[in-house]
């Protein structure tokens, strides 16, 4: 049985900024093409939930509970409940993870 995906109000956010400033900065084929890939990982997501690896950021604070699928350069970072996947994350991953996780995930 599929898990669901569930993005945070944070995650669809950052969907929103990701597709717009493609959009206007590239183009709005490119766009479209960034979100339909994302979301083929949330699908694949919904399948092989504990595909991901664990972010590298995190692990060094010795936090497990978090992983982590790509679409470069695209992290979708994520948690696993139940039967459930929460999408808590979706970020360029040339930006200051460490900064963005700790302010996202941590400072919460």
């Amino acid at each position: 049985m599929p898990f669901a995906v569930l993005l945070t109000n944070d995650a669809a956010r950052d969907l929103e900024e990701l597709y717009d400033y493609i959009a206007l900065h590239d183009a709005p084929q490119k766009a479209d093409h960034v979100l339909s890939q994302i979301e083929k990982a949330f699908s694949r997501l919904s399948q092989f939930p504990k595909q991901g690896s664990h972010p590298r950021e995190l692990l060094a604070l010795g936090i497990r509970e978090y992983r982590e699928v790509f679409f470069k350069p695209y992290r979708i970072i994520y948690r696993v409940v139940e039967k459930n996947v929460y999408i808590f994350l979706i970020a360029d991953g040339r930006r200051d993870m460490q900064t963005l996780l700790q302010r996202r995930l941590l400072d919460a």
